[in-house]
């Protein structure tokens, strides 16, 4: 493998020293309203920081302090190991304002949250050894392509490889990634968890939307992981990991894709939102040139507002109704079936798409000056396309998922 740390350099990261952990009585005040209430009283400081964010290409280190010290990165660790095990609603609440502040720094905190989640679902000794064993809540990025080299050793399996997408890589105590044993059959996919100290972040990440989530390459050469800190990804994707055994809540019985949709699209709709409000706001003083009044008073500009306000709704209406649905799957008794699982990424790639028509409506609607640099609209057109992207969110692909269910034909991608 080149060297290419020495071409592409290393990126800035902050590994957290720990110690900042809050106390069990701190923990046992926070209900999932004060949560949300917490985050909310955050806003100001995400939106002032976002441009600066954007700037350094990576969250700033004191909004990811707060973020810290808020208890939001408690939410799906598990009540065994001092965790506050909220529900899957209660985590879109408390996700939602982040997203309408800065969209970069909230799909970062969301998906490293979601991560404990990906981490409780690891057996009871590789959670022993980190929720009880020194790390109360892990930062880690979870990236998943293209999957890593796994050859089996005596006690785990040496890891190799690079991966892109490494949202939370930045701020990361642990990371998780996926590799594969050559010429296994069938294939599977396997999930690896080891120290982030163990690998090296390539400073990769230089994109033209969510450049402050720093989701730059991972790289990691002949490491070994001992077995305990390595499970079956399919046995996740179904929701029958051996963390769902381990405990009682539904919440780890979740299917890993529905979840990971929702996730990666609480920012989205916080942006849409507060992009219609911004868009409101503009209206009441703008003047489009050779026109008397202000743009408010026009019925094009009222019509526009009116669209992309219900476009936001539908997509938090969406949303919230797919966790809904996620968390009946969890609540079956049995592994979610494909067809289950299709159905809802389906409903998720749909969100995404009315955050993306919201957005454009009232940016295309704005004007000129909406896209200089310092006004947080042309940032939210440029962050949703970005989000967009994701394969999650691929309406193609979920339409013709769909569509191949809906006659009794098998899935044509794994990623169900």
């Amino acid at each position: 493998m080149a060297d290419d740390a020495q071409t592409i350099g290393l990126a800035d990261r902050r590994i957290p020293a720990g110690g900042d952990w809050l106390s069990a009585e701190a923990l046992a005040a926070i209900t999932p309203a004060e949560l949300a209430a917490r985050t909310a009283a955050l806003k100001p400081m995400l939106a002032e920081a976002a441009q600066a964010a954007e700037a350094l290409r990576r969250p700033v280190d004191s909004v990811w302090q707060a973020l810290r010290d808020s208890g939001v990165f408690y939410h799906f660790v598990p009540k065994a190991y001092g965790g506050l095990e909220f529900s899957l609603d209660d985590f879109i609440d408390a996700m939602l304002p982040l997203g309408e502040a800065c969209a970069s720094t909230g799909w970062v905190t969301s998906f490293c949250v979601e991560h404990n989640w990906m981490l409780a679902q690891f057996g009871k000794a590789a959670q022993d050894e980190i929720f009880g064993g020194g790390w109360p809540y892990v930062i880690a990025p979870g990236v998943t392509m293209p999957p890593g080299r796994a050859e089996p050793v005596p006690g785990g399996y040496r890891l190799t490889g690079r991966w892109r997408w490494g949202t939370g890589v930045m701020h990361a105590d642990w990371i998780l990634a996926t590799g594969m044993i050559p010429g296994e059959k069938p294939p599977r996919m396997l999930f690896f968890a080891f120290p982030a100290s163990e690998a090296r972040v390539l400073d990769t990440w230089r994109m033209d939307g969510m450049a402050a989530t720093g989701s730059n390459d991972i790289e990691a050469r002949d490491l070994f992981v001992p077995e305990h800190r390595v499970i079956d990804m399919g046995h996740m994707r179904e929701g029958r990991a051996p963390g769902a055994q381990l405990h009682a809540n539904p919440i780890y019985r979740m299917p890993m894709l529905p979840f990971l949709g929702i996730t990666a699209a609480i920012p989205a709709v916080g942006l849409a939102r507060a992009s219609v409000a911004q868009f409101r706001e503009r209206l009441d003083v703008r003047v489009v040139h050779g026109t008397s009044g202000t743009q408010g008073e026009k019925p094009a500009a009222q019509i526009r507002l009116g669209r992309a306000d219900m476009a936001a709704r539908t997509a938090e209406i969406l949303l919230r109704d797919a966790a809904r649905g996620t968390m009946d799957l969890a609540r079956l008794g049995r592994p979610s079936t494909v067809d289950e699982r299709i159905s809802l990424r389906l409903q998720i790639a749909s969100v995404m798409a009315h955050c993306k028509d919201a957005i454009a409506t009232v940016c295309e609607g704005a004007g000129s000056s909406a896209h200089a640099l310092d006004n947080p609209l042309q940032r939210a057109l440029r962050d949703v396309n970005v989000m967009a992207t994701h394969i999650v969110y691929d309406m193609d692909t979920a339409l013709e998922l769909r569509g191949r269910s809906m006659v009794g034909l098998p899935p044509n991608t794994a990623l169900t």
